[in-house]
């Protein structure tokens, strides 16, 4: 049978089953995908335009799911990236070019002056003093013990050998590895929730230590390897400058998009998928394949897979099921100012804010005029992910989730100003043009005005109405919980031609990004070669950096692992002596 002939069906337009479709028809099958929003494909990765603020011949104003983050140890995404072809005003590039590096970052609390860091460790003597100087005047709240903890806790992540992440830290919660319980408020906030937050939108009650550790540990290599880019963002909105470029890149190869198309049931015929049902405008219709890829979040993925016909061919698709409550809201707001206020060339930790804001302040990466985009008098943008929707603020005091939308955007807008006005204010109500909640946050009803909205609203227009409140999350994130990866699936069902592509699929990522969801295609997409006979090459899938120098950490504690002992530091010759570089440095 000619590749051609093949027909892969996959359901879902975001990164996962865009991945798939890139993978597959660069390999000679042929490729549809249903995606269910009506025109925006990239899942929680796309741009959103907002609706009414565009003015001809201007474009609609970009919001976002979540601002974009592309750390240095992210090898899947950037590879499809640098194989999506996009024309820049001078040059044809491709999409990776598109990248541009954040080289600072801030940490922030309410009522203290940030702290400014690299991205990256220093490269230089001076700027190893300079990083020293800046960490002595930070004042975290933690005592001596506390840092000297939380180093000993990076360094157990560390050299731990993989047996004993997966086996050990799998079933063991953050709260707990990290001793959370019998340490200061400020520990809790600066390392263990806080952190967690940020980074995984996960509680650190019920996370686990095995991903958490991991990510960790890829950010920390990420800062000291001078050969990768630590943190990059694009140079505009997502979907300019990656998702319409790479929509347009799939369709040139005839890939078939179906927008505001939804799965419901797969039919089987003599033990496999004969074809999906497909519902639009109300209408239901049956589309037939050789292969069929489920590439949505495991909270659609549920009610399609767990049907008794299908659980008869394959118990464990009823996993997906239990799964389904793990997630958590990770959000996006946009503030959009007058006047830019660059704020840091970077990513920003508000380490203490009560619902674990991180922003960025994103003009001044872009290379886009922001007055082609509504009326044209907005000259700065502040992306923020909303990570806590569970814990109360502190103008509104309640949480996030019991706010309405008015009240959502002053309690941001809020924190921001308490963690970035000190020593001097920098974001001033007058400054404030407009705010945007991602839209698949669901209020009880659109509490906007939208006349005064069209008309350059700001933070004095937007007036609480306590009864309306958010009502349903539309978009949540997967967290990876304690002793979930026993019940996560493959990519590969025990049904031949169905296969899962999604970040909650087994994978060497672990974690519900960008980058899990493209390793997680192209695991589908080799499994696919594989039942298919095709003599295609393999997609090609990275594990997680394991640098050599730490090797022989690790070897010590796989032997105490295999014996039932718990982890041990072994201080080495070489670690001492980097301690007493830097002792002396402080000097």
């Amino acid at each position: 049978m000619n590749e051609n002939e093949r027909h892969v069906i996959i359901i879902g337009g975001g990164v996962a089953g865009m991945s798939a479709a890139h993978e597959l028809v660069e390999r000679g099958f042929k490729v549809t995908v249903f995606e269910r929003q009506e025109k925006l494909c990239g899942g929680k990765a796309r741009s959103i335009p907002i609706n009414g603020t565009a003015t001809s011949p201007s474009k609609e104003l970009p919001g976002e799911h979540g601002f974009r983050f592309f750390p240095g140890f992210y090898k899947h995404i950037i590879d499809t990236m640098k194989r999506i072809p996009f024309k820049g005003d001078l040059d044809e590039k491709c999409v990776a070019d598109n990248l541009v590096d954040c080289p600072n970052m801030m940490m922030a609390r309410a009522n203290t002056i940030p702290i400014v860091l690299p991205s990256h460790l220093p490269r230089s003597i001076k700027g190893i003093r300079d990083l020293l100087e800046k960490i002595k005047i930070f004042d975290t709240g933690l005592s001596e013990e506390e840092k000297k903890l939380i180093a000993l806790k990076l360094w157990q992540l560390l050299t731990s050998c993989k047996d004993r992440r997966f086996n050990e830290y799998e079933r063991t919660g953050w709260w707990e590895f990290t001793e959370a319980a019998v340490h200061s408020e400020a520990y809790r906030t600066v390392f263990v929730d806080g952190l967690t937050r940020t980074l995984v939108a996960a509680k650190a009650e019920t996370c686990n230590t095995k991903t958490n550790g991991d990510i960790l540990v890829q950010l920390m290599f990420n800062m000291v390897d001078p050969t990768r880019h630590t943190d990059r963002i694009l140079s505009g909105p997502t979907n300019e400058k990656w998702l319409t470029p790479w929509l347009d890149y799939l369709r040139s190869k005839n890939v078939c998009f179906n927008f505001a198309s939804e799965a419901i049931d797969f039919e089987v015929k003599e033990r496999k998928i004969a074809s999906v049902k497909i519902k639009k405008d109300d209408l239901i219709s049956s589309h037939e394949a050789d292969y069929f890829i489920c590439a949505v979040p495991v909270e659609r993925a549920a009610p399609i897979l767990n049907q008794r016909h299908l659980l008869e061919l394959d118990p464990n698709l009823k996993f997906t099921d239990t799964l389904k409550k793990s997630v958590a809201w990770m959000n996006g707001i946009q503030f959009y100012l007058r006047e830019d206020v660059k704020i840091v060339d970077g990513h920003i930790i508000l380490s203490d804010s009560p619902w674990s804001l991180t922003a960025i302040s994103q003009a001044q990466f872009w290379n886009v005029s922001l007055s082609d985009y509504g009326d044209g008098k907005v000259k700065g943008i502040i992306s923020v992910d909303v990570s806590n929707w569970e814990k109360n603020g502190l103008l509104v005091n309640k949480p996030a989730n019991k706010c309405n939308k008015c009240e959502v955007i002053l309690e941001v807008w809020y924190q921001l100003k308490i963690s970035f006005n000190t020593p001097v204010a920098i974001l001033e109500d007058e400054n404030l043009f407009m705010a945007f909640i991602d839209d698949s946050i669901i209020f009880s009803e659109d509490l906007f005005d939208e006349e005064k909205r069209k008309s350059n609203c700001d933070i004095n227009t937007f007036v609480p109405y306590g009864a309306n409140t958010v009502i349903e999350n539309e978009e949540p994130l997967l967290v990876n919980e304690i002793n979930t990866w026993s019940i996560r699936n493959d990519s590969r069902t025990s049904i031949s031609n169905l296969f899962l592509a999604s970040d909650y699929v087994r994978s060497f990522t672990d974690l519900a990004t960008m980058e899990g969801a493209n390793e997680a295609a192209r695991r589908a997409t080799n499994n696919i070669i594989d039942v298919s006979g095709s003599k295609a090459k393999y997609c090609k899938i990275w594990d997680i950096h394991e640098p050599k120098w730490l090797l022989f950490s690790k070897y010590l504690d796989k032997r105490r692992y295999k014996k039932g002992l718990s982890w041990k530091s072994h201080e080495l010759w070489w670690v001492k002596l980097i301690n007493y570089i830097i002792y002396l440095f402080k000097k």
